[in-house]
């Protein structure tokens, strides 16, 4: 008799109805949503800082280049001497002062700027007032080199280059940072969910095994059928949680950012400053234009459907080896030494893909690890947005579902053995003994 269903009925309400579970599958959600929003608010409290710098410049040379933004205002001071600068920068407690000495030789002013702050200033801080004096003493030494500005400004060209495949398909810069955001999500994604419910199928074994309610369970349900039953209703649970996870993160984020007023960009952009200016000096229009042809340009389908059943595949594969693992120990700590050869292989997939698929998608190296068993469902995730011929992708599915086939009539025989084996610390030698029963 095939009790495959009940075993999945049992094991999936078995942990759902956990009390740990229900307690995580709630709290979860509010402790990420609490940290993002207290960070966010913490970076938008340090962007939202006004900052009154002052300078003395007694060389007239690159005072007037700084101009006062939303956070930072600049204060010329005029006909006093340094020291009494300092004295009226402390008594009036500005952010700091920048002092440019006075040189003869324009060639040496670089050597003629300082700062002076009772605090140290950000990177950013200084990064910005470089940046102004650095482009006017570039022109100030193009001026006595006898070079016309006029002429410099007038020769300046942004070059945009348009991209199209040669099968007509217009393309952009964006679309390869689309690319990598939907393929680095996806097997990141995959990666997070195999050693998270990986590992609760493996201490949930463990823990029927040394309560030894497996083998009243044993007698009536093959061992096969035991597994199986296992992975698929922990791997449901763990879907449940996971949505669970993402509509109660998304009405929290909602709530955070509608009530308390939390701008959540401020935690991606501690130089706001900077990024303010480069996208006031970019083409807003080109690049909105350029991220909608990007999305155009996706694969869709091809990604959902890959998705699917890469992130099956791959996660009843390491399941398989997980659920092995929890019945050849009897305590989650014996299980050190075999976790090694699973983590390495996704460990290694992952860092495939992200120093190798960005750079070369359709390399010799990229093209390899996505055909590989062990590595293809992270690395083919990262690389189908860059564009795969349908038969690479449905040979290095075939491989990984032969591949699912063999490990599980493997993991069946140890677990087979191991969920029946008692206070002996297992090694490979007997695993591999195991397999001959």
């Amino acid at each position: 008799m095939n009790h495959l269903p009940l075993i999945i009925k049992r094991e999936y309400l078995n942990k759902v109805r956990n009390r740990s579970f229900v307690v995580m599958t709630f709290l979860s959600p509010i402790v990420m949503i609490a940290l993002v929003a207290v960070v966010a608010y913490l970076s938008q409290v340090n962007n939202d800082k006004k900052r009154s710098i002052s300078i003395l410049d007694e060389t007239s040379v690159v005072g007037d280049v700084f101009e006062n933004t939303e956070n930072t205002t600049y204060v010329a001071l005029k006909d006093i001497s340094f020291e009494t600068a300092k004295e009226l920068v402390k008594a009036q407690k500005a952010f700091g002062l920048l002092y440019i000495k006075k040189s003869s030789d324009t060639t040496k002013l670089v050597e003629s700027f300082n700062f002076y702050s009772d605090e140290s200033p950000s990177v950013s801080v200084i990064s910005s007032l470089e940046r102004r004096i650095e482009k006017r003493m570039s022109d100030i030494k193009l001026q006595n080199n006898g070079v016309d500005m006029a002429q410099i400004q007038a020769a300046k060209t942004t070059v945009n280059i348009d991209q199209e495949t040669f099968g007509g398909e217009k393309t952009s810069k964006v679309d390869s940072y689309l690319k990598l955001a939907f393929g680095g999500a996806a097997g990141y994604l995959l990666f997070m969910f195999i050693i998270i419910y990986g590992n609760m199928i493996m201490r949930s074994v463990i823990e029927e095994k040394t309560s030894r309610i497996i083998e009243v369970i044993i007698s009536s349900v093959k061992p096969i059928q035991l597994m199986m039953g296992k992975i698929i209703g922990t791997s449901l649970a763990g879907i449940t949680q996971f949505v669970i996870w993402i509509l109660l993160g998304g009405v929290l984020l909602f709530l955070v950012t509608a009530i308390f007023g939390i701008d959540l960009a401020q935690i991606q952009s501690p130089q706001q400053e900077m990024i303010n200016q480069a996208i006031a000096n970019s083409n807003a229009q080109n690049v909105a234009q350029d991220i909608i042809t990007g999305f155009v340009n996706l694969p869709i389908l091809n990604l959902c459907l890959a998705f699917l059943f890469f992130f099956i595949g791959g996660y009843l594969l390491y399941s398989s080896l997980y659920a092995a693992i929890g019945a050849a120990v009897d305590n989650e700590t014996d299980t050190q030494q075999f976790m090694m050869p699973i983590i390495m292989p996704l460990v290694l997939a992952v860092y495939v893909g992200v120093f190798t698929v960005i750079e070369d998608p359709h390399g010799t190296i990229s093209t390899i690890f996505s055909f590989i068993p062990l590595t293809s469902p992270v690395v083919m995730l990262m690389r189908i947005p860059f564009g795969v011929p349908v038969w690479q992708q449905i040979l290095s599915f075939a491989l990984l579902v032969i591949t699912f086939v063999c490990v599980v009539w493997f993991a069946a025989k140890i677990y087979r053995v191991g969920i029946l084996m008692y206070g002996k610390k297992p090694t490979y030698k007997e695993l591999f003994k195991w397999l001959k029963y």
